[in-house]
């Protein structure tokens, strides 16, 4: 079976450092995709958070940010491949854009659908105040030529099963050329539930050329979808940004434990894992 790329999405956007033990600084970045990379991730999805105290869980869009944490994550990790983050809700999404086309990192993610972004807590009410994550075939237009402007590949993130079809749609109206890297991402609460019942669906779904991988959000419950994503022939993703859960529940304090986890899953299904070398080769870049 072909090779496995494992991608560790190091911090993610929603995940506040004071709760939990997600990096923040260029140096803590740098130092947890370390330990991924040693375990065995040759991608790392970041976020940017503002810096300085008791601010960071804010998100951020700062360039030269930006551009300090990909050189110390680089010089950390030999060969890694940069997959920058560029979610954002509403109309004024330049800054998101800008960082792509200053900072020019090998991947961005490129979010292919809206989706009514909703939670709730045990007793009904809402989590947060009921959001649209809107993103338009005008918004996805632009970052497809944002990403690929700079030689990047763009990560078509994909949260429901039309999401999934309309990269399709994008790939036949000549949106974008070349292979799809498809992103199915289960467990938000509004959006595909983390099932493994789902994936063979999800798969025939996507372009027929599409290279994909599984982004799995939850706890413990999560881990038989990455075998099966594995045992399938799909590219593995785990991360602070999607859990803090081991298969037995344990929580972990770092992306390396979790990386650890998802390089024995890929094992087990038989798969080798890519060296940064053998994921630049598999992606084109």
């Amino acid at each position: 079976m072909s090779k496995v790329m494992i991608t560790c999405a190091l911090n993610g956007v929603l995940t506040d450092p004071k709760q939990h033990s997600v990096p923040v600084t260029p140096a803590e970045m740098a130092a947890e995709a370390k330990r991924a990379y040693d375990a065995g991730a040759s991608i790392m999805h970041i976020h940017l958070r503002q810096q300085g105290e008791g601010k960071g869980h804010l998100p951020s869009w700062d360039i030269a940010l930006s551009k300090e944490v990909q050189a110390a994550i680089r010089e950390a990790c030999p060969g890694v491949i940069i997959n920058h983050t560029t979610g954002t809700v509403g109309p004024d999404y330049q800054a998101a854009l800008d960082v792509v086309m200053e900072t020019r990192p090998e991947m961005a993610a490129c979010n292919a659908g809206s989706l009514n972004y909703l939670k709730l807590k045990r007793d009904g009410s809402w989590a947060w105040p009921p959001m649209l994550f809107d993103n338009t075939p005008q918004k996805v237009q632009h970052f497809i030529d944002a990403i690929t402007g700079v030689g990047a590949v763009p990560e078509f993130e994909c949260f429901d099963t039309g999401i999934v079809r309309s990269v399709g749609m994008y790939q036949a109206n000549g949106m974008f050329k070349g292979t799809a890297q498809v992103n199915f991402v289960m467990g938000v609460a509004s959006g595909m539930p983390a099932r493994g019942d789902l994936l063979p669906i999800l798969k025939d779904l996507a372009p027929e050329d599409s290279r994909w991988q599984v982004t799995a959000i939850g706890r413990a419950e999560i881990w038989p979808l990455h075998r099966l994503a594995a045992e399938l022939g799909g590219h593995l993703r785990t991360g602070l940004e999607d859990t803090f859960y081991l298969p037995d529940g344990e929580k972990v304090t770092s992306n390396g434990a979790l990386i650890e986890e998802m390089a024995q899953v890929a094992r087990d299904a038989g798969r080798d894992i890519a060296s940064p070398a053998e994921a630049r080769a598999i992606l084109g870049i």
